[in-house]
């Protein structure tokens, strides 16, 4: 209530100002031009100018005093537009009660003039008009009456009716004037008000998914402990939004083998869960957590038992208040990877994503499952590959992100040929450089259009 009653005098303070500038104007005009026409006066009715001039002097100081000293004689603003309307209204009664029909008929556009002029200028409410009128009306009687020989005839045929009807015209005009302005600016406020507090949500958003994304990015590791782990490697990851629904995940496990004690067995994954921004963030947090609980249970031995457990795990943990009907699908492509950096041996498992391998420029592709994890009706175990990789071989897993960004000439999707043959190209070169040349790709092909996917690429050499 409180900000109904703030809004209430926001606009009403505003319609004072614009009716203040106006009536202030007005005022002035009175002062200035109603001294000037007394020019017209002295060359047409040469007779009366002495009276015309008493009369417009008269009516030009009290609008003089009150232009000056209105705050300290307390008129309002609105009176501040009525009294030189009502005034020189009053004055053009005189003027016209004295005159002959020739030049009563001559001095109507005088008279229409005032009317048309408050119309286009004052702001006051319905009954000042009403009040203005009305006064005026009166004194044209009061003043024929006394001064004039012209029938009532005469008077509305030259000019009275015709100035009579601008006169209700302008009643109409000012009132329409005032409620077009008024719900302008009531208009205008409610807008600011509603962009002000839009501003405010917006902000309380923005800064919660902040908070997510510390969330998001404490929970996956940081770029530095990747390259600590496997240091010929990098990683692209460019969230299309604060949060991303993409994320990879790395772990290095030792064996329990007596005979592989020595050896170095590291695991790594890029995903791409269902959506993007806050929908896929919340999706990469579970994903994230269920990964780090794969490698302390003593079934999931190989990639594919991972897929099966975070498959299993990540269902449950979507639905678990959800009854038949209600069966969340969401979930997430995946290519999981581990190396044993004593046999060199390269297993796999992949949930719709594949992994590349480049040696010696030329691409070997290993394809996923053609099964999502999470959202696929008949699960089928999901396929342990395994390939024997050689020292130089470079390993690629990667979300769609890069490959389905429209961009280009002709504002199409890159598709996965170019990118492929990125890769290929420049196996043999450092990380830094692939890595260079992978963005350079993708922000090139891009170029004025919106990012529409969360994009993520590891490139890991061995």
């Amino acid at each position: 209530m409180n900000q109904a009653l703030d809004n209430n005098s926001t606009w009403k303070s505003e319609l004072n100002k614009t009716a203040f500038k106006y009536h202030k104007i007005t005022l002035w005009v009175a002062v200035v031009f109603n001294l000037l026409f007394f020019v017209t006066d002295y060359i047409n009715i040469f007779e009366y100018w002495k009276e015309f001039l008493t009369f417009r002097i008269a009516v030009s100081i009290v609008c003089f005093v009150v232009v000056l000293f209105h705050k300290q004689l307390k008129i309002s603003i609105e009176l501040m537009g009525v009294i030189p309307v009502l005034l020189i209204s009053i004055q053009n009664a005189y003027m016209w009660s004295v005159m002959d029909a020739a030049h009563l008929q001559k001095h109507t556009m005088a008279y229409m003039t005032l009317f048309i002029g408050s119309g286009m200028f004052v702001f006051y409410h319905l009954y000042y008009s009403i009040f203005i009128v009305g006064a005026s009306i009166i004194a044209n009687i009061f003043f024929f009456y006394f001064n004039s020989n012209l029938s009532p005839d005469q008077i509305l045929v030259n000019g009275g009716l015709l100035t009579l009807s601008v006169a209700i015209f302008s009643i109409l005009l000012i009132r329409m004037r005032f409620r077009l302005t008024k719900k302008e600016l009531v208009a205008r406020f409610a807008l600011e008000e509603s962009k002000h507090e839009l501003q405010e949500k917006n902000t309380e958003i923005v800064d919660s998914i902040n908070y997510a994304k510390r969330i998001q990015s404490a929970l996956i590791p940081p770029k530095e402990v990747f390259k600590k782990i496997l240091p010929e490697s990098f990683i692209i990851f460019k969230p299309k939004d604060i949060v991303s629904g993409d994320f990879y995940w790395i772990s290095e496990l030792s064996t329990t083998k007596e005979n592989d004690a020595n050896e170095k067995l590291v695991v790594f994954s890029a995903a791409d869960c269902t959506g993007h921004g806050v929908p896929g963030a919340f999706m990469s947090l579970i994903g994230l957590k269920i990964f780090n609980q794969s490698i302390k249970q003593k079934e999931v031995n190989s990639p594919s038992e991972a897929l099966d457990y975070l498959n299993n795990q990540v269902f449950k943990t979507v639905n678990m208040h959800s009854d038949d009907d209600n069966v969340i699908r969401d979930g997430m492509d995946v290519a999981l990877c581990s190396i044993n950096f004593k046999t060199l041996m390269l297993s796999f498992s992949g949930a719709k994503n594949p992994v590349y391998i480049v040696r010696n420029k030329t691409l070997h592709e290993i394809k996923g499952d053609k099964q999502p994890i999470g959202s696929y009706e008949s699960l089928t175990p999901f396929t342990n590959h395994q390939y024997q990789l050689e020292q130089g071989d470079m390993i690629y897993i990667f979300s769609d992100g890069f490959a389905d960004q429209f961009g280009g000439p002709k504002g199409k999707k890159l598709k996965y040929k170019p990118f492929k043959n990125m890769l290929i190209e420049n196996s043999d070169k450092s990380m830094e450089e692939q890595e260079r040349k992978l963005v350079d790709l993708f922000e090139n092909w891009k170029g004025d259009i919106e990012q529409l996917d969360d994009v993520c690429v590891i490139g890991v050499r061995v």
